[in-house]
């Protein structure tokens, strides 16, 4: 089916912005459980971290190897099988007995969960000149709500009764979701006549030709290595004294993600005056200053909240700068610098979650913070040395 011939519904638009979130949540239903897996398992704090730094490092290789394949592959049916398969994965950690077989579920849910950066790029696709922006905004507001309804979500439904509950909960909703799809999505076929060894060397050759995609991919690297230090080892920092809080409190912490609504939008005005260069500059001056608040995180409240707001709000910011800056690159091309950009992002969060899990075992919390104000030292350094990018 063309995109002339398609007319895209508001329950077809919502349909894909469902699917959106449900596939991106899948990637942060661990976080506030972490503390209560290790404990089951009998998993020191590092062993645990790697759930994590596998649902990132999987969807990273995912945008990498899989995304390109909507160059290729008829959109419906590749959207289809992935959701499948993301749906297998999370009924495979639901039912895992033991850590390996939790890693396996997923990384194929990671893998797969990469199937939201199909439905969007597909939704723009399909969408008329005069609908395309509400169209983009529906469908990227269901994958902000994903992430910031996952952890809640996950942390509520584990004091119920058990942290399995949120990745069966989370298989059915996504079956239900793919049936949907089947039934109701359009077909498309991208009139593309690369092979797939071709998309994929010309992802690798975009780092080689394009300097800003070089320069963005290395900040947006950074900075979601950052994000992914605060996250990573805070379920295991707020189950211990002083804190002692439950899985669900845990959870509630994902609220404070409403905070990278606000700056997405700032970020995007200062783009179209042309001050992107400004955003990005704040973004990681903010960044710095909000680790250093998080020093006093063990021993205040006030410290974590404030610090994780501006931390949500300064990644945002910076990465929101970013796509502002590739998308202008090449806008015939544009699934492939998103592909070339967030395989770097989720690389940089597989590497904070590792590094700072690492960190905690053997520093604490304190030398998390020590370990992620240098990265950010870098980053500003990094970020304030080119006016040209």
């Amino acid at each position: 089916m063309t995109k002339q011939q398609t007319v895209l519904t508001q329950g077809l638009v919502l349909l894909m912005a469902t699917a959106t979130g449900i596939a991106v949540a899948s990637n942060y239903y661990a976080q506030p459980l972490l503390d209560t897996i290790a404990n089951e398992f009998r998993l020191s704090h590092s062993l645990a971290g790697n759930i994590v730094t596998t649902a990132q490092l999987s969807y990273g290789i995912g945008l990498l190897l899989l995304v390109p394949l909507a160059d290729r592959l008829e959109r419906r049916q590749l959207i289809v099988v992935m959701s499948l398969f993301a749906t297998v994965g999370l009924l495979i950690s639901g039912f895992a007995g033991s850590l390996p077989w939790l890693l396996l579920g997923t990384a194929i849910t990671g893998l797969s969960s990469v199937v939201a950066q199909v439905l969007l790029p597909l939704g723009a696709t399909l969408a008329s000149e005069q609908q395309r922006g509400k169209v983009i905004g529906t469908i990227m507001g269901g994958l902000l709500l994903g992430i910031l309804l996952a952890r809640v979500v996950a942390g509520g439904l584990s004091s119920l009764g058990s942290w399995r509950y949120i990745y069966w909960f989370a298989a059915v909703a996504m079956f239900i979701t793919t049936l949907a799809l089947a039934r109701y999505l359009p077909t498309y076929h991208n009139n593309n006549d690369m092979s797939y060894k071709q998309i994929l060397g010309s992802v690798m050759g975009l780092f080689i030709k394009e300097p800003i995609l070089r320069y963005r991919s290395i900040l947006g690297m950074l900075s979601f290595a950052l994000f992914s230090m605060f996250w990573t080892p805070l379920a295991f920092l707020l189950a211990e004294p002083p804190y002692e809080y439950s899985d669900a409190t845990i959870g509630l912490f994902g609220l404070v993600g409403v905070a990278g609504v606000f700056a997405a939008s700032w970020a995007g005005k200062l783009a179209d005056a042309g001050k992107g260069d400004l955003g990005t500059r704040i973004g990681l001056s903010v960044l710095l200053f909000s680790w250093l608040l998080l020093f006093k995180a063990p021993s205040s409240l006030l410290a974590l909240l404030v610090g994780v707001l501006l931390l949500d709000l300064a990644v945002q910011l910076v990465h929101v700068s970013n796509q502002n800056k590739i998308y202008s690159l090449h806008p015939d091309i544009r699934n492939r610098l998103t592909s070339a950009y967030m395989t770097c992002y989720f690389i940089g969060g597989a590497f904070g979650s590792w590094f700072s899990v690492l960190l905690y075992q053997h520093y604490a919390w304190h030398g998390v913070v020590i370990g992620a104000c240098s990265i950010a030292i870098i980053a500003c350094f990094f970020g304030f040395r080119s006016k040209k990018h």
